[in-house]
């Protein structure tokens, strides 16, 4: 527990700083509409977009995954509790009408900024033609 991250893991920093040179605002650590005690990393709320930086351990990634050997018991519910959390959350956000994006901590940031901001214009391009569609001429 005395090595647990805090909020602004260096792979989230990467990518806020590249999604911040790129000319995207952003808010960050916002907390989940309708769900207490849970937060997003990076939120385009106008677009409603939700984006997620997954820690390996404590998300359960495939690739990086570790199983601590003291009290494995006690840290392998903890962790497939924060499995079952995150598919609840992103299902959540999915049924309000959010994009959810989620990648891993391991993932390149400048891969992940790419992602993002291209989910961001698609978005926006979308949003600009349903209100085009919805004028009145």
């Amino acid at each position: 527990m005395s090595r647990q991250g805090f909020p602004d893991i260096t792979p989230e920093l990467a990518v806020r700083r590249l999604l911040h040179a790129a000319g995207l605002r952003y808010r960050v650590s916002v907390p989940v509409p309708g769900l207490p005690r849970r937060t997003i990393d990076i939120v385009f709320t106008r677009n409603k977009i939700a984006v997620f930086m997954d820690g390996c351990f404590w998300h359960g990634c495939p690739e990086h995954a570790t199983q601590p050997k003291a009290n494995a018991e006690w840290w392998r519910a903890k962790l497939d509790e924060n499995m079952v959390r995150d598919v609840e959350t992103t299902d959540h956000l999915t049924a309000e009408g959010w994009t959810v994006l989620r990648f891993w901590e391991h993932e390149s940031p400048e891969r992940v900024a790419h992602r993002v901001a291209t989910c961001v214009a698609g978005r926006r391009d979308g949003q600009l033609l349903e209100g085009l569609r919805s004028e009145k001429f």
